[in-house]
């Protein structure tokens, strides 16, 4: 029971890091087709300065509860997955600096060079998440003692490749109507175009995406065996529509809620659809490291969930004071401020 009750909390844990900071990531990845001027560059990084780096506490605490609850499924997917995730590493630290150094020279080669650090540190976490996602859904070839048996080449079979052309683009849709919220003028006709341009786009790859996982993946096993969890995609697709009705409503922060609904039954679609399972081996069913054989003593599950009850909802509520106090749009006027990026 307690082993279920953390698989879903884990899946949890990297849903909310995807709604966060997903929309950091798409806004980053959009920086130099929607930034025409200085001061429209300057917007979007403010856009996303007071959440990017509290946002990344999310990926923090997903590892974590990897590492604590299922250990033997932090070491097999930091072994297997080491190089996507060291590259997912630096891009984030990459991306960290950019923010941190491109105000301080007054130099226009200086922040172009900072300016495709940003684009480029946001685009490629987008990409790896979806590469890394698609293929623990289709299974990796792990034997029995965890060793992995590829490269990263191997990662970037069809189905690895439409799951980072899938989150690149949920990721810009998510962030297109966070920048939709976060500016004013011309700037946010650009983003609000942007964000109707991009769903079309999405709707077809949802598809394109559901139809490459019956080929490639036994998602759909434990749906069609327990009927009632088709719910999950029901949500994403409720999600992704109710996004497209609330932004031709003009209604953006229901835009982004519903677009941050659709990441979450997106992440659950395909994290229940693995369960038990959660490095699911290619080469030998057996080698499946499982919610089950991967977790740690009921004690220490005990303990962990004692602590998550205790301090994930401070967390929470610490993140929706602090949303809520930044939730005003980012004006010209703004960037004079001593703090801003």
């Amino acid at each position: 029971m307690l082993e279920t009750i953390w698989f879903v909390l884990w899946a949890l844990l990297w849903a909310m890091y995807f709604i966060l900071d997903g929309f950091d990531l798409g806004m980053g990845s959009l920086l130099p087709f929607l930034g025409k001027n200085e001061e429209e560059r300057r917007i979007m990084y403010n856009a996303a300065g007071p959440f990017w780096d509290g946002n990344e506490v999310w990926l923090i605490a997903a590892g974590g509860v990897t590492f604590a609850a299922f250990p033997k499924v932090y070491a097999v997917m930091f072994s297997a997955l080491y190089a996507p995730l060291l590259m997912l590493l630096f891009a984030l630290i990459f991306r960290a600096v950019s923010f941190e150094f491109r105000s301080k020279v007054e130099h226009d080669a200086w922040r172009s060079v900072w300016d495709c650090v940003h684009f480029v540190s946001n685009l490629v976490p987008c990409i790896l998440l979806g590469v890394a996602f698609a293929n623990l859904f289709m299974g990796i070839p792990v034997d029995a003692q965890g060793v992995y048996h590829g490269n990263l080449l191997s990662l970037l079979n069809v189905y690895g490749l439409a799951g980072g052309v899938f989150f690149l683009c949920m990721f810009v849709l998510h962030g297109s109507l966070w920048l939709s919220i976060k500016s004013r003028g011309e700037l946010q006709i650009r983003a609000v175009a942007t964000a109707s341009f991009v769903w079309p786009i999405m709707l077809i790859l949802l598809v394109a995406f559901l139809i490459l996982t019956a080929f490639y993946t036994k998602l759909y096993d434990n749906y069609l065996a327990m009927p009632v969890l088709l719910v999950l995609p029901l949500l994403a697709l409720a999600g992704l529509v109710g996004a497209r009705i609330m932004l031709h409503a003009g209604k953006l922060w229901c835009a982004w809620a519903f677009s941050a609904l659709f990441i979450l039954g997106v992440t659950f679609f395909g994290v229940v659809g693995m369960f038990p399972g959660m490095i699911i081996s290619s080469i030998d069913p057996a080698a499946t490291v499982t919610a089950f054989n991967g977790s740690s003593s009921q004690l220490t599950l005990k303990i962990m969930l004692g602590v998550a009850l205790v301090m994930v909802p401070i967390v929470l509520l610490y993140q929706f004071w602090m949303y809520r106090l930044f939730s005003a749009p980012v004006l010209p006027k703004d960037l004079d401020d001593d703090h801003a990026y």
